[in-house]
């Protein structure tokens, strides 16, 4: 008896789901715009998405140079940015921007439009191009945009973020040399960084690098050359130390800076320190990272306790 009560309710179960999907098809097909209409606002308004997606792209061309063109073209990319199908929806609002520039819409569409190019960029060890393009059209928008636009805080936050990606980027590409103990090559890398973005977020590892490059390509040098090699460590080594003396880093440079001043024939102080292993900097360096990690942690949770107050 029961087996042949839940038959009879998978049954109605396919009969409601058949009819819904029938009558869902049938509108899909239907030629009447305002039933159409009605039933793609109802979706959207659902949550149904997809199901509003394509019925406003096909009410899209039953509605072309109607009074409601705009508002379907630009509800057919809202239903397709809600179902994150971030592709298609900038492609949408893409159209919709060039058919209809002064639409009450078009502001909206616009930050849309740059929020779907961001939610496409790729990590930062992929192609950045996306990147650069969404960078690009969102400096657009906030070029054409009043400071005081509500949205501009997320175009900041978002131009932040690739920015950083861009940063890290190209910081890791010069990385890869040092990585190959191509020290030569990996200080000109390092350097060509911070020529083509000066403020560059990782730019006291990048004048980090820079200076252990030197240090080990003078280390590794011939004799011959390595006092003229040295003295480019020293000038790497004054540079970083002029920017950054508190570093985490600094340490570690003062022993190299020791070790070259012995093979210049400078150094009269104790050789005690000078046989220090990359390990214990490593180790210290971790030490100190934790340490102003929690301290940042704290920072921020002062603030937003000062943030809460104020309201």
């Amino acid at each position: 008896m029961k087996r042949i009560e839940l038959t009879i309710v998978l049954l109605a179960a396919a009969v409601v789901a058949f009819s819904c999907k029938s009558q869902y098809e049938a509108l899909l097909n239907s030629n009447d715009v305002d039933a159409k209409y009605d039933a793609a606002m109802d979706y959207f308004n659902q949550g149904k998405f997809n199901k509003a997606a394509q019925l406003f792209e096909s009410l899209s061309v039953l509605t072309n140079g109607t009074e409601r063109d705009d508002t379907v073209q630009y509800y057919w990319g809202l239903s397709n940015y809600r179902y994150k199908d971030y592709y298609t929806a900038e492609t949408n609002f893409t159209k919709f921007l060039e058919n209809f520039p002064r639409s009450p819409f078009s502001e909206e569409a616009r930050f849309l439009r740059i929020d779907c190019l961001y939610r496409a960029t790729l990590r930062w060890e992929l192609d950045q191009a996306p990147t650069r393009a969404a960078m690009a059209s969102i400096q657009q928008y906030m070029t054409e945009y009043p400071a005081n636009n509500p949205r501009m805080e997320a175009c900041l936050k978002m131009m932040a973020d690739l920015d950083e990606r861009l940063d890290r980027k190209a910081f890791e590409n010069a990385k890869l040399y040092y990585r190959m103990e191509d020290y030569k090559a990996s200080r000109v890398a390092f350097r060509n960084v911070l020529k083509d973005d000066s403020d560059n977020i990782y730019r006291e590892d990048i004048l980090y690098y820079t200076a252990m490059s030197s240090y080990r390509f003078a280390h590794m040098s011939v004799a011959a050359k390595q006092k003229e090699r040295y003295l480019t460590f020293v000038d790497d080594y004054f540079n970083f130390v002029g920017e950054y003396p508190e570093s985490a880093y600094k340490r570690e440079l003062d022993v190299m800076y020791k070790r070259s001043q012995k093979a210049l024939g400078r150094w009269s102080g104790s050789d005690d320190d000078l046989d220090i292993k990359d390990k214990e900097f490593e180790k210290e360096r971790k030490q100190l990272d934790k340490a102003a990690k929690k301290m940042k942690k704290v920072e921020s949770k002062k603030n937003e306790t000062a943030a809460g107050k104020g309201e």
